[in-house]
C-alpha cells in the first residue's frame, strides 16, 4: 500500500507540474554557430512555443567539439524541462561511431521529445572545378588523386563526404571546420574544392553562382534545390544521406511535461508560416512521438556507426 500511494504520488506531483509547465524561461541549446539548420529550427519553433507559453523561449549556442559541448551540458541539465536540445543527428547518432568515448549517451542519457525536421545534404563545389556532375566529379578526383580537398563543419557531414569516397573509390583529404558557414566559406574561397552541407547555408551561395551545386543525397529531389540530381540519379543507387534535427529532454524529465513539450511543438509545426518557411530551406517538417523518434534514433546509430567503422574514420 505505501509502495502504491509513494506511485501515485510521484504521478501527480509529474502531472502537477506539467499543468504548470514552463513557469520560467526555456533553453532551446544547439551546438552549432548561428545559420545553420539546426540554429534555424530552434529559433523558428522556439519563437512559437515562446507565444503559445508565454515565457521566454531562448536559443542557447554552444557550438564546439562536434555538438559535443552542448549535447553532453543539456545530458547533465535538471530534467525539468527547462534545458532543451535541438538534437542533431549528428551528435546523437554520428559521434558514437566516430569517437571512442562520448561524455554522453546518446539514448540513455535524454528523453526524445519529437523530430522537428529532416533535409538532406547538398554537394556543392568550387565553380573553377571542372566538374557539372557527380560522375565528373568522381573522374577529376581519380585524375586528380590526393590533390582534392573537402570542407566538413560537422561529423554527418564529414560521413557522408566518406560514404562517398567508399562507394566512389577516390581519394579527398578532410578538412574540418566550426559549422557549415564556415566549411561553405572555404569553398567560396577555394581553401577547399567540395563540401556535403546542409541546403540553408549553402543555397544563396549556388544562387549567386559562387559555388556549383552538383547534387543532393536524399532518395528524391530536394523541392528548394529541384534542379539538382539526387546521388542515386546521380548513378550511386545506395547513396542516401537523410539528416533530422530533433528535440531532447534530460533522461529524467517527467513523461507528463515531454508530451507537454511534444504536444506543443507540433503545434508549431503545423503552421503554415513555419511550415513555408522551413520547406523553402529544403527542411521537411515531421513532429512524430516520441517513440517513433526513439527507433529512428536506434536505427541511425546503428547505421552510422558501421559507416565510421568500414570507412575506417576516427574524429580528428
Amino acid at each position: 500500500m505505501k509502495t502504491l500511494i509513494a506511485l501515485l504520488t510521484l504521478v501527480f506531483a509529474a502531472s502537477a507540474a506539467a499543468q504548470g509547465y514552463p513557469n520560467a524561461p526555456v533553453k532551446l541549446v544547439v551546438g552549432f554557430p548561428p545559420g545553420g539548420a539546426n540554429d534555424i529550427l530552434a529559433r523558428l519553433v522556439g519563437a512559437k512555443l515562446q507565444e503559445a507559453w508565454g515565457q521566454p523561449v531562448v536559443t542557447d549556442n554552444k557550438p564546439g567539439a562536434n555538438a559535443i559541448i552542448a549535447t553532453d551540458f543539456v545530458a547533465k541539465a535538471a530534467p525539468d524541462g527547462l534545458t532543451l536540445l535541438i538534437g542533431a543527428s549528428g551528435a546523437m547518432t554520428f559521434n558514437p561511431g566516430l569517437y571512442d568515448k562520448l561524455p554522453y549517451d546518446p539514448v540513455k542519457d535524454f528523453a526524445p521529445v519529437t523530430m522537428l525536421g529532416s533535409f538532406p545534404l547538398v554537394l556543392a563545389v568550387h565553380p573553377s572545378l571542372p566538374v557539372k556532375s557527380v560522375q565528373d566529379l568522381v573522374a577529376h578526383a581519380k585524375a586528380q588523386a590526393g590533390k582534392l580537398n573537402y570542407a566538413a563543419g560537422s561529423t554527418p557531414f564529414q560521413l557522408a563526404a566518406e560514404l562517398f569516397k567508399l562507394q566512389a573509390g577516390v581519394a579527398i583529404a578532410h578538412i574540418p571546420y566550426k559549422g557549415s558557414a564556415a566549411a561553405v566559406n572555404s569553398v567560396m574561397a577555394n581553401d577547399t574544392q567540395l563540401t556535403f552541407v546542409d541546403a540553408p547555408p549553402v543555397m544563396g551561395a549556388i544562387q549567386g553562382g559562387k559555388l556549383r551545386g552538383v547534387a543532393v543525397t536524399s532518395k528524391a529531389r530536394a523541392a528548394s534545390l529541384p534542379e539538382l540530381p539526387t546521388m542515386a540519379e546521380a548513378g550511386m543507387a545506395d547513396f542516401d544521406v537523410v539528416l533530422w534535427t530533433s528535440l531532447f529532454a534530460p533522461a529524467a524529465t517527467p513523461r507528463a511535461i515531454v508530451e507537454r513539450i511534444q504536444q506543443q511543438a507540433v503545434k508549431a509545426l503545423q503552421m503554415a508560416d513555419v511550415r513555408e518557411r522551413m520547406l523553402a530551406l529544403g527542411i521537411t517538417p515531421v513532429g512524430n512521438s516520441p517513440e517513433e523518434l526513439a527507433q529512428v534514433l536506434r536505427q541511425d546509430l546503428d547505421k552510422w556507426t558501421r559507416v565510421a567503422k568500414s570507412a575506417g574514420v576516427k574524429a580528428q
